[in-house]
């Protein structure tokens, strides 16, 4: 009979897989490479099967392997929730959150989620509007802290995340190497209608506005419809949509800073324990 399998092998198992390389997974799990081909070697003895293949220079997973690591996957995701749980204080209260409608679609759901889970007795009041809005309901302590695209003058804020700024059209939409390129952009005093025309600028390429939105779901209906071309982060890049860059003439753009911001006065220890789960997790979210 196959024994219980354990947690620190399977966590092991996953980020050889993830990243690749023994040496690199020994880094990530704070152990030396003869310790983790040890583990390697105590979890195929365990299951009675090879995980991965001869060429241990260029991993590769078995069917074996395969099969084993969606369900190490699941099972570190329980172990990691009920850790989170059962380490969690118990702190309860009422959290106002401002996030832009695009953060809050395509960034938080996990986050919130995980956040939720850990801190069940914490309600979160979520207000969605652009950065600009929700730095202004900030020194009005209409909100107690917001996720929002960094600009000049919104002063400190702890930076959480840098987004990658991307060109994107529909699918089948073609789109010229030269001539005036069909914008759909978010109103005048965003940052990313901002650097998108900067770059245009800077390399002389002509462009109309096509459509204005407040919204990345207005944004969305312009782009999809073959409307226009748009700036989107990286993150809401889906499988509507292509991402364009030098082929159709289309210059780089900055990175988005993505900051976490409080109310002037101070936060209770509800919305400080969300501001600092926020902190820790958008980062690590995959690109």
């Amino acid at each position: 009979m196959i024994p219980d399998l354990e947690i620190p092998l399977l966590r092991t198992f996953v980020a050889v897989v993830e990243t690749g390389s023994i040496t690199l997974a020994g880094k990530q799990v704070g152990r030396t490479q003869p310790a983790i081909t040890h583990q390697m070697h105590r979890l195929e003895k365990a299951l009675g099967k090879s995980l991965f293949g001869g060429d241990r220079r260029h991993l590769t997973l078995t069917r074996d392997g395969e099969m084993l690591l969606g369900y190490a996957r699941t099972l570190l995701g329980l172990n990691d929730e009920i850790r989170e749980r059962f380490d969690a204080p118990d702190v309860a209260g009422h959290v106002r959150l401002g996030v832009p409608d695009l953060y809050a679609a395509f960034l938080l759901p996990a986050v919130l989620s995980g956040f939720s889970r850990a801190y069940p007795q914490i309600e979160i009041e979520l207000r969605c509007s652009r950065s600009v809005n929700l730095h202004a309901a900030l020194q009005r302590e209409e909100i107690d802290i917001a996720l929002m695209t960094r600009q000049p003058e919104f002063g400190s804020g702890t930076i959480v995340r840098q987004e990658p700024l991307v060109w994107v059209s529909a699918r089948d939409y073609p789109v010229a190497p030269q001539g005036a390129l069909p914008l759909a952009l978010l109103p005048a005093g965003s940052v990313y209608r901002q650097h998108a025309l900067d770059a245009l600028g800077q390399i002389g390429r002509p462009w109309t506005i096509a459509a204005v939105s407040d919204s990345i779901a207005g944004l969305q209906a312009a782009v999809y419809a073959g409307l226009a071309v748009s700036a989107f982060p990286l993150c809401a890049v889906g499988p509507l949509v292509r991402r364009l860059g030098r082929n159709e003439g289309l210059p780089d753009m900055p990175d988005l800073e993505i900051v976490l911001q409080r109310k002037p006065s101070g936060i209770a220890a509800a919305a400080e324990h969300l501001a600092e789960y926020m902190i820790a997790e958008v980062g690590n979210l995959p690109r």
